[in-house]
């Protein structure tokens, strides 16, 4: 069954606490991967560009689900709980095909290109690290109808996930994939003078990568954002039953498709935050029942009935079948044009190269033109794809390469 649901994206004073979550996490990666030719004496190579500038943004909801979600569980509070691939009947459920995009996660689904959530931010020139490499990227396209975001990279994934493309989710496992915070405290209702255990707070944020298993729910649908798979925290759902924190955003949810598993969902966000008065902002919180919590946000908090029956807090990912069309669309257009090739050069064949601003690029006639240098030069090219110097000649005062 579907319900519909306004979310409205905001910043909201929980933020201030969440923040350093995230600014821990800023940094550069580097990992080129080098094709060289030697020549006679001016040679080329091949690299990956090198810098790259992750920044992260946090928008979040008010009322129900928060955006920007590390997996939490029910059975266990242990921070290194399924840090490692799933084996036995989860074996090749997704994995193997998350990548680290700055603090999240995304999953490539064709060669040149990977999916991730569009709020998690990201520039052209950050690079999405797949499998002990880095691609660079070099455009992005957004779903005006979801919060699902594709990027275009540099180079070649080695691999990519397939896509769920059935209708029939809910009801069925899925296996669910982040990185975020850990258990946290308890959070306890006082009930006939007894504490209650209700859920655990989000605890410190660690990065790691795990998995967890849950259930679709149903399928909703949000205004701004699409249909949805809804996951509910049942505390029925065994050891792995998996939750969501800051941290998760963009990490794949995985589905069974015969005897595939496909990737159905990219992570949005979660209920809450809740409170136990109405007083102040309260809390984020993996809660399995609701029940004698209040949920909204500071001063507008609504009190949830404390019933026999468990009333369980959920998560939410973009629902990849209702999308297909516009996926399809953006593999399949025409590419953009990938960033023209760089000289570089050295008076020594191990460096340290620099960029050739003066060269002169002719892609259709695939040569690169350079002023005769005084000194012995080594070259190299640094470009999207592999490329090799074929041959130089001199002509006049220039230098002439040309490559393939």
């Amino acid at each position: 069954m579907r319900r519909s649901f306004s979310l409205t994206p905001c910043f909201s004073k929980v933020l201030g606490e969440e923040a350093r979550y995230f600014n821990r996490f800023n940094g550069f990666h580097r990992a080129d991967t080098n094709h060289l030719d030697k020549g006679q004496v001016l040679q080329a190579q091949h690299r990956s560009f090198s810098r790259s500038r992750w920044w992260l943004l946090w928008p979040i909801f008010l009322l129900l689900p928060r955006l920007a979600m590390a997996v939490l569980f029910y059975g266990t509070a242990d921070p290194t709980r399924n840090t490692t691939a799933p084996t036995g009947a989860l074996t090749n459920s997704g994995w193997q095909y998350q990548g680290t995009w700055g603090e999240f996660l995304g999953t490539p689904i064709a060669p040149k290109y990977f999916l991730t959530a569009h709020h998690v931010g990201g520039a052209v020139g950050d690079k999405f690290h797949f499998r002990d490499a880095d691609y660079t990227t070099t455009a992005f396209f957004d779903d005006a109808g979801s919060d699902l975001r594709v990027w275009r990279i540099c180079g070649t994934f080695p691999d990519y996930a397939s896509l769920y493309s059935s209708s029939g989710e809910a009801g069925k496992t899925i296996v669910v994939f982040g990185r975020g915070t850990q258990r946290g405290v308890e959070v306890l209702v006082e009930s006939d003078l007894t504490n209650s255990l209700k859920g655990w707070q989000w605890g410190p944020a660690d990065g790691l990568q795990r998995w967890g298993t849950n259930v679709v729910t149903a399928i909703v649908t949000s205004a701004s954002y699409g249909q949805l798979l809804k996951c509910n925290f049942d505390a029925s759902g065994g050891d792995d039953e998996a939750h969501l924190s800051v941290g998760d955003s963009g990490g794949g949810v995985f589905l069974k498709q015969g005897a595939v598993w496909k990737l159905a969902g990219i992570n949005l966000s979660v209920d809450g935050p809740y409170n136990t008065s109405t007083n102040g902002p309260g809390f984020m919180a993996a809660i399995f029942d609701e029940g004698g919590l209040y949920k909204g946000q500071e001063d507008n908090w609504t009190f949830i009935p404390d019933v026999p029956v468990d009333v369980p807090g959920s998560f939410y990912a973009t629902r990849v079948s209702a999308h297909l069309s516009w996926i399809s669309s953006v593999l399949q257009a025409p590419p953009p044009a990938d960033p023209l090739p760089i000289l570089q050069s050295s008076p020594s064949v191990t460096g340290p190269f620099q960029d050739v601003s003066s060269a002169s690029i002719d892609t259709t006639t695939r040569t690169v033109t350079v002023s005769v240098p005084p000194d012995i030069q080594f070259y190299r090219l640094q470009a999207c794809d592999p490329l090799h110097i074929t041959s130089i000649s001199i002509t006049g005062a220039n230098l002439v390469l040309t490559y393939e």
